[in-house]
């Protein structure tokens, strides 16, 4: 195995077994998502007789946005790991071994995408024992799956740039709230796209949330429009790379500063 994939799958290890010593992380991550989806599935179930609502049941309807606002506030976190080994020293004595720049991001982002992997399985898995309807199959799921990884991927580097950026958890967790909120809101998630105020609507076309929601939706719905499915898979594919490019070049920042 080459050194370009060996450093990656060493750090991927690292992280991975990280979490395999606290495997009640993504249980206790998935307690919000859940309570999301069983109570505003019910306590909105009647928002499908609003005129222009396309869909019949609201639990249809929602399982996608929950699916992705779960990896994006999971992901959102990711760069606490990157101040705990800036706090001990870890990252240092990575930094002046021959080691890359680039596995030492590749780790923490991948054990946040395979974690919204298995929070997206059992979401859709509770999801459908609530009553949602998964038309599209497989497939569907499997898109659903893709899209989520690649939002957290994204949203994790870009949380362990600011990490490498800002150094402080205080600074890091405002900086995530400020992204995350409003990424959430300003999307399809809750209420389609032809019902929200003309200003979200506008703001959402741009938004990697409503991408990813769009793509998914779609997906997993009868009629699946694959022109649609593939390019908003394709821009949130553009997004994760282009975030990744920044948390690497973050560690140059970081260097200049020690």
């Amino acid at each position: 195995m080459s050194d370009a994939l060996r450093q990656p799958w060493y750090m991927t290890v690292r992280w991975l077994r990280g979490l395999w010593r606290q495997p009640w992380y993504v249980a206790i991550t998935l307690v919000q998502p859940v309570i999301w989806l069983l109570l505003f599935g019910g306590l909105f179930k009647r928002v499908v007789e609003i005129p222009g609502f396309s869909e019949d049941s609201y639990v249809d309807f929602l399982a996608p946005g929950i699916v992705v606002m779960t990896a994006l506030f999971s992901s959102g976190w990711n760069g606490a790991g990157m101040l705990k080994d800036l706090e001990g020293g870890v990252l240092d004595r990575f930094l002046v071994s021959p080691a890359r720049r680039s596995p030492l991001i590749v780790g923490p982002v991948a054990q946040a995408a395979i974690v919204i992997a298995i929070q997206s399985l059992i979401i859709v898995g509770l999801a459908v024992l609530a009553g949602a309807s998964i038309d599209g199959g497989i497939v569907g799921v499997a898109v659903l799956v893709a899209c989520a990884m690649l939002l957290g991927a994204a949203l994790a580097a870009v949380s362990n740039g600011l990490a490498l950026l800002t150094r402080r958890e205080e600074t890091l967790v405002a900086a995530v709230n400020f992204i995350v909120l409003p990424l959430t809101f300003l999307s399809s998630a809750f209420m389609p796209a032809n019902l929200l105020p003309g200003w979200i609507r506008d703001i959402s076309r741009f938004n990697p949330v409503n991408w990813a929601v769009e793509a998914s939706r779609s997906a997993l719905s009868a009629n699946v429009d694959w022109g649609l499915v593939l390019s908003r898979s394709g821009y949130l594919l553009a997004l994760a790379l282009a975030c990744g490019w920044f948390a690497t070049r973050a560690f140059r920042s970081y260097q200049r500063s020690i």
